[in-house]
């Protein structure tokens, strides 16, 4: 059995390296673009709105360090569920010809995610270097903390997601469609104090709002509002989710190599 689950490790490593190494093969800026792609963004945006919301933390303007930390949660969250969900199939020669554990393949993609995303926490704390602005321990445990329950987030969808996807093609597009909608209905671009309290309740029903909420709150502004009590209730949600997951991934993985 341990044979067995170091084998599994393994494939896991491989499979992610390889799909991390062929995503940026024959570009000529290569593994940049994993910075780039998001400092880009990260720019427009901090220019449009920086003097639109310019919330102040110890005399430091942080709105762009509000805004570099909901970015790279999102970008994270959305390679990490599109990876994911497509994993089954751009792995489908795997799926139908040589026997490999399905949810080996599902993991490694979601790894892949992790692994660009754990490449921009270098720009996040470059930024945080430039700012001045050092985050206490608590803080940083936070961040690392809702990152994990981000990850958990992306590996239920996934799990769910990347077999109906072999049989629903039109699910990427509704994913991309509903992304938008996440990334818009999350105080990412702005804070949520600059919405009425009426919608704070309401916003923050989504999972994804209420990580990149409370986030910021604590790793920028040491505001620790939220107390432990909704943080374990929050955290066995995000596991019930996982839960099913994995109950969904075992009812419909069974013929998944006949739909492909």
């Amino acid at each position: 059995m341990q044979k067995q689950h170091e084998n599994y490790r393994e494939l896991i490593w491989m499979l992610a390296k390889t799909d991390f190494k062929l995503r940026y093969h024959g570009s000529v800026l290569g593994y940049i673009w994993v910075l780039l792609k998001p400092l880009c963004i990260f720019a427009v945006l901090n220019f449009v709105f920086s003097t639109m919301f310019n919330p102040r933390t110890n005399g430091v303007n942080t709105y762009s360090l509000e805004l570099l930390v909901g970015l790279m949660l999102f970008f994270f969250f959305s390679e990490g569920t599109t990876a994911g969900m497509g994993s089954l199939l751009s792995k489908s020669q795997l799926v139908t010809k040589i026997y490999v554990p399905r949810w080996t393949i599902i993991l490694a993609s979601t790894i892949n995610a992790t692994m660009i995303f754990l490449m921009n926490l270098v720009v996040i704390a470059f930024f945080f270097a430039i700012k001045g602005f050092m985050p206490n321990p608590v803080s940083v445990m936070i961040f690392f903390v809702f990152s994990i329950l981000t990850y958990i987030l992306i590996l239920s969808f996934s799990l769910i997601a990347a077999p109906l996807y072999v049989k629903f093609r039109d699910l990427s597009m509704i994913w991309e469609v509903l992304l938008m909608v996440i990334m818009y209905a999350s105080p990412i671009i702005y804070p949520l104090s600059a919405l009425p309290p009426k919608y704070h309740i309401i916003l923050l029903l989504n999972p994804f709002a209420f990580i990149v909420n409370y986030t910021k709150e604590a790793l920028i502004h040491n505001n620790f509002t939220i107390s432990p009590q909704y943080v374990v209730i929050f955290s066995a949600i995000v596991l019930s989710g996982l839960a099913l997951g994995i109950f969904s991934y075992r009812k419909l993985i069974p013929k998944i190599a006949e739909q492909i």
